[in-house]
């Protein structure tokens, strides 16, 4: 089971934080050891801050060899996934795919929890810095969250519409796959050539699940088997113009400084390539779904699942790192949406409209002065006008923000292969050696579904100070174990999302009441999530009725709200972490200011939460109390 977008091990799921502040050296005043028992006070101390650092010296020494420990075991999974390999921007097995059968999975599995077993007997966890002490607790943490997964590491739809290899396959290849030089050109027709296995083992991993009664609902086939078909649409598979694939090996040869008739070899290879493993893996596959939609069902949630029941509660407590049952989420979740109607209500005062909460949103759905023509003059207008907005917070961040990213950050249209079926918007991280920035993706396909005053909210969230700021400072500590880089908990990573739409407006922007109404619309529909994915896999309700609770109780245009609930649908249990993680950090922000009054600083509060990397919302907790001691003491 993978899973991760770079398909890493446990350790991959992992993220810790980068430095916690050792307690002060000085010690004079501290011990009370009377005179008559030790040296003059001067030297007493002296002697003592010398012990002190002693021991500093050791606990680093302690530390430094757990870190090399860490090291090693990421770099030894790292290469057990040329995907993973490839996501951080590295050419060892450049030509490859991952293992993607079960018995790989088992193996990977049973790795993870040897690693934490030579931990424990290799390493004395009190003989660590705090640091490491931490980096332990998460290390052992994600090795528990696998050990609950692992059971249901078959629960999961192998083909969705949201990461089914069907699309990944084609994004990975055009967007992560880079073509420096030939052997590079090779390597990418390597791949291509290797697509058939590659997706076959997929196929192959459906079948069984579906033995085991774990298939998608109907309609999630017709989605899959439409992105499956776009694929291969296309030259060499018709005699269209250039398939997405096809296409984009061109424009990476042809930017190449090589012979003509070099590129031209390859550019045939890649042809003949893929006539000869895309398109029979794309027709297998399709056939394949074809047969297998007859069997499936109508009803939408896990609860349908063998030990469908556990499985959601298991995944609720993977995505929001804490052990709120689904009641407890749902009734969170209906609370907040009451909330928020009420300060809509007062907006909606402020612009003078006349009538219910409901008529609003219809108004808001409806009135064209709310949303872009869906022509490529509109669209190219929205990712302008979004691009305007992030580089306006960029110049307004050292206000609130000590650390900030080194990476870029570009804001990018989704492909026109896979739009149809992925999400509103989504963000993809920089490669680590810096050749490719941080990606804001917005999906376009219907811009009716994308209205202009939730476009400055979405903006903060996926691309600054939201996704990338988090995301690309993790990635940029400094002596910090690489598995601290790359790993997340979603309710962290989503929280800061979510609390990243919020911040803005305490800085002065959403100046327009409609673009705040876009900001309080996407909290709303954070919150919605609550009650509708819990809805779904706990309450047993249908599709359609979670569909018509979000059209009923938020101003998102119903292509969103279908488009939404057949994702919460397939990712139980995920789209609850975003309200879950953005409370917590509110709760502990408001915590710290109100212990430390006007000593409160935002931006050092900010270093806490971002310098210390992804953690469960309870470590994070610990950190955040820990920096209060801290500033209380000094």
């Amino acid at each position: 089971m993978k899973h991760s977008a770079t398909a890493i091990a446990a350790i991959l799921l992992l993220s810790s934080c980068a430095s916690v502040t050792d307690a002060p050296d000085e010690v004079a005043g501290v011990l009370g050891m009377p005179e008559s028992d030790a040296a003059p006070a001067s030297e007493s101390a002296a002697a003592m801050v010398g012990q002190q650092s002693m021991v500093d010296k050791d606990a680093e020494a302690a530390t430094s060899a757990l870190y090399a420990f860490f090291e090693e075991t990421y770099e030894a999974e790292l290469l057990e996934s040329p995907i993973a390999l490839t996501y951080q921007g590295r050419r060892e097995r450049y030509g490859e795919w991952d293992d993607a059968s079960d018995a790989a999975d088992i193996a990977e599995f049973e790795r993870g929890q040897a690693a934490v077993a030579q931990m424990k007997e290799r390493f004395d966890f009190d003989a660590l810095s705090p640091e490491g002490q931490l980096s332990w607790k998460l290390f052992e943490y994600a090795a528990r969250q696998e050990a609950a997964n692992f059971a249901f590491r078959k629960h999961g739809y192998v083909f969705n519409q949201m990461y089914g290899q069907q699309s990944v396959i084609p994004a990975f290849l055009i967007n992560q796959h880079k073509v420096a030089d030939t052997s590079d050109a090779e390597a990418y027709i390597s791949r291509l050539n290797g697509v058939r296995a590659y997706m076959g083992q997929h196929v192959s991993n459906a079948r069984d699940r579906a033995l085991l009664g774990v298939r998608p609902p109907r309609f999630v086939y017709d989605y899959v088997i439409s992105d499956a078909q776009n694929v291969i649409k296309g030259a060499p598979f018709d005699n269209g113009k250039d398939s997405p694939i096809f296409a984009d090996f061109k424009s990476k040869v042809n930017a190449l400084d090589i012979p003509d008739d070099e590129k031209s070899d390859l550019i045939i290879m890649a042809h003949d390539a893929l006539l000869a493993s895309v398109l029979p893996a794309y027709e297998e596959l399709s056939a394949w779904l074809i047969s297998d939609k007859s069997k499936a069902g109508d009803e939408d949630g896990v609860w349908r699942l063998p030990m469908g029941d556990a499985y959601y509660g298991t995944m609720l407590r993977a995505r929001t790192t804490t052990d709120m049952s689904a009641t407890e989420i749902h009734d969170l979740g209906l609370s907040e949406v009451d909330r928020i109607h009420d300060e809509m209500r007062v907006i909606m005062k402020t612009v003078g409209f006349e009538g219910t909460l409901a008529e609003f949103f219809e108004f808001m759905r409806t009135d064209p002065q709310f949303y872009y023509p869906g022509t490529d003059e509109g669209r190219d207008a929205y990712l302008t006008e979004a691009t305007a907005l992030i580089d306006t917070m960029k110049a307004e961040l050292p206000t609130v923000f000590n650390t900030l990213p080194k990476a870029d950050l570009i804001v990018k249209r989704v492909e026109p292969f896979r739009e149809k079926s992925a999400g509103k918007a989504f963000y993809q991280r920089p490669a680590p050696d810096g050749s490719r920035p941080g990606t804001y993706y917005a999906n376009l396909y219907n811009m009716a579904d994308m209205p202009s005053y939730q476009m400055e909210a979405l903006a903060y969230h996926e691309g600054i100070p939201g996704h990338h700021m988090q995301i690309a400072i993790m990635q940029e500590l400094e002596n910090v174990p690489k598995f601290r880089k790359f790993g997340g908990h979603t309710a962290y990573i989503e929280g800061w999302g979510l609390y990243s739409e919020y911040l803005p407006k305490e800085m002065g922007f959403y100046d327009d009441p409609y673009s705040d109404f876009g900001r309080l619309a996407m909290e709303l529909w954070r919150a919605a999530r609550l009650v509708v994915d819990t809805g779904i896999h706990d309450k047993k309700w249908s599709r359609e009725e979670a569909i018509q609770y979000l059209l009923d109780n938020t101003p998102n245009p119903e292509g969103d709200c279908r488009k939404a609930i057949d994702r919460y649908i397939v990712m139980p249990g995920q789209a609850t972490a975003y309200k879950i993680g953005m409370i917590k950090i509110l709760e502990l922000r408001e915590h710290a200011r109100d212990e430390l009054g006007d000593a409160f600083d935002l931006a050092a509060f900010h270093d806490v939460v971002l310098a210390n990397g992804s953690v469960p919302l309870a470590m994070l907790e610990d950190l955040v109390n820990q920096w209060i001691a801290e500033q209380q003491q000094s």
